[in-house]
């Protein structure tokens, strides 16, 4: 072998070491922008306090249930994923709203109103975020099932579809409730140029801290009072209001929150009261929801070919 075929082979196997460096950075970067919302662990943790919250009044099988409503709660992350890019790239401004970008307005209604006012403000509707309408949807969808449910207590696949449903809803109640998803500064703050300008990787610190505690249902719901909501749609917008407004002491706490990698961290007393009052927050807002897509559930009728042309007694467990 010749001194230019030595340098040849010493070339290939540097790019070599290049592509493989570049893709492996491109998987982590890919790794971590697919954590979107609280770890996986930490929606599990609210999912099941929040039903463990409920009243009485909630039926039997959605309260025996937790641990199927907290497993579907980790699918919307799931979903959020570059290898179903079309399944993504719908289901990714779910988990936000970046609600500096809306100005002075009022945070719109619906979903459509909102799209409406982006392209009235020249912005992309995605880039802003539909959470809140994601959270009011999904609690409809529940109180739809739950209807089917009250028109056929012992259809298992609907009961079935319930769980389903309120780990969805879930997953995006839980969100709304870490103030950093309905902010702009969402990881660092950033500058009218949308750099980051400070504390750049806090997303990911206060996500994995819910798991990294590991709270227990009672310490979330213990003295909470669950109560339907009064106006779904103007109650649920309130929530993101109000959430918005605590991303200033999030970031006052910024430099205080442990690496997401600690998985045993030691908080200070500010920090360890802040966590908790998001996990809380998370809990009742999420048990809220569900009791009040219970209580939605009986005022909804059904078309007439419900229960003729497509009979759900039909799929009754025998």
């Amino acid at each position: 072998m010749n001194f230019i075929s030595v340098s040849k082979s010493l070339d290939n196997i540097m790019k070599a070491k290049k592509n493989a460096l570049i893709w492996s950075i491109l998987l982590l970067i890919l790794m971590i922008d697919s954590t979107s919302a609280w770890w996986a662990g930490g929606h599990v943790i609210l999912s099941k306090a929040a039903v463990h919250a409920l009243p009485d009044d909630i039926p039997d099988f959605f309260r025996n249930s937790d641990s199927m409503i907290a497993h579907c709660s980790a699918d919307p992350d799931i979903a959020n994923n570059w290898n179903v890019p079309h399944l993504r790239s719908t289901q990714h401004p779910n988990h936000y709203l970046d609600l500096e970008l809306l100005k002075d307005n009022d945070l719109p209604k619906t979903r459509q109103e909102l799209i409406n006012l982006c392209n009235q403000l020249k912005l992309d509707p995605e880039k802003v975020g539909f959470l809140p309408y994601e959270i009011i949807e999904a609690t409809e969808r529940l109180a739809l099932s739950f209807a089917e449910h009250r028109k056929y207590p012992q259809n298992s696949y609907i009961q079935q579809k319930c769980l389903v449903y309120a780990g969805l809803l879930g997953h995006y109640s839980e969100d709304a409730c870490q103030p950093l998803h309905v902010t702009l500064h969402h990881n660092g703050r950033v500058n009218t140029d949308g750099e980051i300008i400070a504390h750049k990787g806090i997303h990911y610190k206060v996500d994995a801290i819910i798991e990294h505690i590991g709270f227990t249902p009672n310490q979330l719901t213990k003295g909470l009072e669950i109560q339907a909501l009064d106006d779904l749609g103007k109650d649920v917008l309130t929530v993101i209001l109000t959430k918005h407004s605590e991303v200033k002491k999030l970031y006052e706490l910024a430099d205080q929150f442990p690496s997401e990698n600690e998985t045993d961290p030691t908080l200070s007393p500010e920090v360890a009261d802040f966590v908790k009052h998001m996990a809380v927050s998370a809990t009742q807002f999420t048990a809220q929801l569900y009791l009040t897509a219970w209580q939605m559930s009986k005022d909804i009728t059904f078309p007439s070919w419900y229960g003729k042309s497509f009979d759900r007694k039909t799929y009754d467990n025998e």
